[in-house]
């Protein structure tokens, strides 16, 4: 009989011989098989005390690498707290393993400690597997493998790993190819995950900050216009586009082609008005002049109505700052909220800058350890490089303070060599002043429930808690010179801005759309 450490060994061994390079390890009693069989490997180990915060970690490295960073856990509540993280990385298409550890199947429902029904957890998200043999067939999953005691011992050396698969892979998505005239009005919409596509090089695209930086970008604020213009005769929607209303409403009025992608379980048409659904293009002509012509001018204004909204310190501006610090070889993490649509605004993506922003699922829940994770696999990728490249996170206050205990790192662990936080702390909830709660008619009930203001909460004795630089700037050219700076480790810019104008400031850019 195989006994618990063996068994552990033996699991460490496979997901090696899997590919696998770096682990995020959360402390516990039934795992502990499993902690000395990493003990003895050659993975990279990265400890977390909070599986939340480990979880979301790992799928901050996924997200770099492509390829799956297992976070481990013990038995009981310690495996739910994944759930988040494997949603995310679900409707992300990002590959994400949860390895827990389980107590004996005649212990189940019996009222023993920590053991709850881990089986299934993750369904409708994941399934339950219960070897890397078998975990190899999918993208998001779970393993659960029982350990008994005694769950450490001596181990042997002859533990070898199972004859696997290979590395994880892909899945597969029915193949389907149509031809695509382009010298028809086109626009290609690119959202999060996209790949490109050959042959559309060349159309206007309007791609959000984490899709590929186009040839020929179209600025968000110009879909507003093309219900006084003429619109696309035809749009090509790739990856998963959710930043912009308006940008949606232009999917369902037009006609569209979805083009899916291996990995994805879904294509983004909440309305069902896609006329195909195709893997691929085969493409015909080059776009019209006057056409290119007609969506650069209304890219012109759009960027033009953006930067006349630049003088008031806004979250938009601390994001156009940031995007302005940018320079090729930095990896930029960006919050699900405002900051991303700011920053898009701003004008990313462009072309050597890696942007990421956890747009699949959307929440904020998660993002200062995603942050962390994206830094960590960003400076791993080069490891004979002197210096660490850059990574900077821009995130809002709100989104900051939901993941706070993602700074804490266990010592011993790797951690961030060059990472610049941005917090863009406007004092609560600043995306709902520009959404329908914010209209003036609610705003007696208006902070309490969406606004969520914390004056008594400090954001610069959080960072000294955590042994972080911190900085607090208030205008411009404070965060400009601040933004200069690269840190040895961790830094955290607290950027103090306002919410009370948000509205009113994107009413006076999409008026200025209409001319």
């Amino acid at each position: 009989m195989t006994s618990s450490p063996e068994l552990a060994k033996k699991i460490v061994a496979d997901l090696e011989h899997a590919g696998v390079t770096d682990i995020v390890y959360c402390p516990g009693s039934r795992n502990a098989p499993l902690a000395l069989a990493f003990a003895a490997s050659g993975l990279r180990i990265h400890s977390r005390i909070d599986e939340r915060s480990a979880s979301f970690t790992a799928l901050g490295m996924a997200r770099v690498t492509g390829r799956p960073v297992p976070v481990v856990t013990t038995s009981g509540t310690a495996v739910a707290n994944c759930l988040p993280a494997m949603i995310e990385a679900y409707y992300a298409a990002v590959p994400f393993v949860v390895l827990s550890a389980d107590r004996p199947e005649r212990y189940v429902g019996t009222g023993t400690s920590q053991t709850i029904v881990q089986d299934k957890l993750f369904e409708p998200y994941a399934p339950t597997v219960h070897s890397v043999r078998e975990a190899l067939a999918y993208q998001q999953v779970h393993i659960n493998v029982p350990f008994d005691t005694p769950l450490v011992g001596e181990l042997g050396d002859n533990i070898q790993p199972a004859e696997t698969a290979g590395k994880w892979g892909t899945p597969e998505v029915d193949e389907r190819e149509i031809e695509l005239d382009i010298t028809k009005n086109t626009l290609v919409i690119a959202g999060d995950g996209a790949k490109e596509i050959p042959g559309l090089e060349d159309v206007p695209t309007l791609a959000e900050p984490t899709a590929p930086a186009p040839y020929h970008p179209v600025h968000p604020l110009a879909a507003t216009m093309f219900d006084q213009l003429e619109k696309p005769e035809q749009i090509v929607v790739v990856g998963h586009p959710t930043l912009h209303r308006d940008v949606m409403k232009l999917t369902n009025e037009v006609p569209k082609i979805i083009v899916r992608q291996p990995g994805e379980h879904y294509v983004t048409d909440p309305e069902g008005t896609a006329q195909e659904v195709v893997t691929s293009l085969k493409v015909t002509g080059t776009p019209r002049a006057d056409w290119v012509k007609i969506v650069d001018a209304a890219s012109e204004l759009a960027a033009e109505a953006v930067r006349e909204q630049l003088e008031n310190f806004t979250g938009l501006t601390v994001a156009a700052a940031v995007a302005d610090s940018l320079y090729q070889g930095n990896a930029l993490f960006v919050g699900a909220s405002n900051p991303v649509r700011d920053i898009h605004f701003a004008g990313l993506p462009f072309q050597g800058v890696d942007t990421y922003s956890p747009r699949g699922a959307a929440g904020i829940d998660g993002s200062v350890s995603q942050a962390i994770g994206v830094a960590l696999a960003h400076q791993a990728q080069d490891p004979t490089s002197s210096t660490a490249p850059r990574t900077v996170a821009l995130l809002g206050d709100v989104t900051f303070l939901h993941d706070v205990g993602g700074l804490l790192t266990v010592d011993g662990s790797p951690r961030p060599e060059n990472l610049t936080i941005v917090v863009a702390n406007d004092n609560g909830g600043g995306i709902f002043e520009t959404l329908e709660q914010g209209a003036p008619e609610y705003r007696a009930m208006f902070e309490p429930f969406f606004g969520t203001p914390h004056t008594d909460v400090s954001i610069e004795r959080i960072a000294d808690a955590y042994g972080i630089d911190y900085c607090k700037v208030v205008d411009l050219p404070g965060l400009q010179k601040e933004l200069d700076r690269e840190p040895t480790g961790v830094r955290l810019i607290e950027a103090v801005t306002d919410r009370d104008n948000l509205r009113a400031m994107h009413e006076k850019m999409r008026a200025r759309m209409h001319v």
